[in-house]
């Protein structure tokens, strides 16, 4: 049988966040209006597919080694679950989840 499989852009997403999820250090995702996903946005270019997340992150995380995990381990995610191999990961550190009480 001839033809191709496209999985779209919303399901991408919605692995691509509960990959960030998985990451230690990562409080939760940003939401905005411009993103149909909360905090995460895939977009399709000439094919080319590319990912930006919006990350809180724990009190106390170091955004640099947070970030590359989570560009990591969405990669490799995508990779697994829906053989895409993404360009570009963009994690973008928007606040920091305020410092537990003792």
């Amino acid at each position: 049988m001839e033809g191709h499989a496209v999985i779209s852009a919303d399901v991408l997403a919605s692995y691509a966040a509960d990959a960030a999820l998985e990451v230690t250090g990562v409080h939760g995702l940003v939401g905005s209006a411009l993103h149909r996903h909360e905090g995460v946005k895939v977009s399709r270019e000439e094919g080319r597919v590319g990912v930006e997340l919006h990350v809180a992150l724990d009190w106390g995380a170091g955004a640099g080694a947070v970030g590359a995990e989570v560009q990591t381990h969405v990669a490799e995610c995508l990779l697994r679950m829906a053989d895409v191999r993404p360009d570009s990961v963009e994690v973008v550190v928007d606040e920091f989840a305020p410092p537990a009480q003792l």
